[in-house]
């Protein structure tokens, strides 16, 4: 009975050993603060993937809340350490759980979140807005919600199209609404959609809207058509001292040059580099830089005029071309691409190292499709993975496979998903590794390269 009771007491101590820990952990949970954060090194952000908020271009993390996470991080002395979330209740989830330190995206300051976050740093204020294009002899601009009356406007299910059907009860009617139920098509979708003439109205939130105007210079977004919502970073309700930073990070960044520098970048920057041929193919030659790529194609195995449309496309064969992401050069290379391909520093906008980064780097992408056997299939892979990135293309390839097409196949395949990594249907899906991104360039980018390198090899002698 001794040893029973030996062996019975011993058990209660292991038992109680192994649940200490866990009960430790939890009461640091609930006073986990700046002071833990900073002697961990680290602050782990909270976000959704969207062309606002983060997503990865070419391998770089991108995204406006992202970066001034990333300059807040760097204000504490910390390393960023982005996690996402599918939606807003899950950023609520996943921070009340303790999986992350900060929600570094707009969380609406509605009393429900007030009950379990404490909101911090910039107060934003957004609201939705009517999306037309700027106005001409047909169609004026329309500057009053009245005059919606008798037009047709598209939305979205959602807030977008809540709001709309609201907005024609309060004007008795009249409005003619469309309610767009195709999955594949985005609110993004549909704002490229009003400023190609498609269709004539949509409704956006205001700052998707600002930054969509930068793509689409023709488009107008003046014309307000809700209320005012504010919104804001939140921390738990237990890190005082984490919300108390970002609150003062937030009113001294506002006026600093570099928030101003990020609000330019991916609100009012054009994201299009303007293209107009500079020497005439009927004299022979595509460029002045055409014998770099005749010099330097065997590097990929491609026929030289593919590199030039190339080129053309990435900087209309202008050297000191610089993107709003910040690539540079001829051939349009990422900083961190640039220096891993050789390129010296201070040497981005050199032709010549330019164009030999980019063909050791097109040589590179294509051994990662080394099971596409075709090589004009391979071509397009190689091309669309130099624009997008080669995550988001494997990620098109998974979501192919999974919904029955051929993820060695681009056109009508792997292109279509490319095109769907825009939808969260899609980017939020298990086979998706690299989050939101924003596929039609991509979709555009391969079919403009290869069918200007035809008209090319038509006009132009190898």
């Amino acid at each position: 009975m001794k040893q029973i009771s030996v062996l019975i007491i011993a058990c209660i101590c292991m038992l109680a050993c192994h649940q200490k820990p866990q009960q430790q952990a939890v009461v640091d949970m609930e006073h986990y603060d700046l002071t833990h954060m900073k002697d961990s090194g680290v602050l782990v952000a909270l976000t959704l993937n969207s062309s606002i908020s983060y997503f990865d271009y070419r391998g770089e993390p991108m995204g406006f809340q992202y970066e001034l996470a990333n300059q807040f991080a760097q204000s504490l002395g910390l390393k960023l350490e982005m996690k996402t979330a599918r939606n807003i209740e899950e950023l609520v989830h996943m921070l009340l759980q303790g999986e992350g330190d900060l929600i570094a995206y707009p969380l609406p300051v509605t009393k429900r979140f007030k009950d379990s976050v404490a909101f911090c740093g910039e107060d934003i204020i957004t609201h939705q807005v009517l999306v037309q294009r700027n106005g001409n002899k047909k169609q004026q601009t329309l500057t009053n919600v009245t005059e919606l009356i008798g037009k047709d406007v598209y939305a979205k299910p959602g807030k977008h199209l809540e709001r709309l059907i609201n907005l024609d009860k309060e004007l008795g009617g009249g409005i003619r609404i469309h309610e767009v139920t195709n999955d594949s098509i985005t609110n993004e979708d549909l704002i490229m959609q009003v400023s190609n003439g498609t269709i004539d109205y949509t409704i956006s939130d205001n700052d998707l809207a600002r930054l969509n105007k930068t793509y689409y210079p023709n488009l107008n977004i003046d014309l307000a058509v809700s209320f005012d919502q504010r919104a804001s970073w939140a921390v738990r309700k237990t890190a005082p001292l984490l919300s108390q930073a970002a609150n003062e990070w937030h009113k001294t960044n506002k006026t600093s040059p570099d928030y101003q520098a990020k609000t330019k970048k991916y609100f009012e920057q054009s994201k299009r580099l303007p293209h107009g041929p500079i020497l005439s193919i009927k004299d022979g030659k595509i460029s002045h830089f055409d014998h770099l790529f005749k010099k330097y194609a065997p590097e990929v195995g491609w026929d030289w005029r593919v590199i030039a449309s190339l080129a053309y496309n990435e900087s209309n064969f202008d050297t000191t071309a610089v993107s709003w992401v910040g690539a540079k050069g001829l051939m349009q290379l990422m900083p961190r691409t640039a220096r891993a391909m050789g390129i010296p520093e201070g040497k981005e906008q050199n032709a010549e190292e330019s164009v030999k980064a980019a063909t050791k780097y097109l040589a590179q992408i294509s051994r990662s499709f080394s099971k596409v056997t075709d090589p004009t299939e391979k071509m397009k892979f190689v091309l669309g993975a130099y624009n997008a990135g080669i995550g988001h293309v494997f990620d098109a390839m998974a979501l192919a496979e999974k919904y029955g097409k051929n993820k060695y196949v681009w056109d009508e395949n792997v292109a279509t998903y490319i095109l769907l990594k825009s939808n969260e249907e899609y980017f939020n899906d298990p086979v998706c590794k690299n989050g939101y991104f924003r596929g039609r360039e991509t979709f555009h980018f391969v079919k403009d390269i290869l069918g200007r390198a035809e008209m090319y090899k038509q006009k132009i002698k190898d």
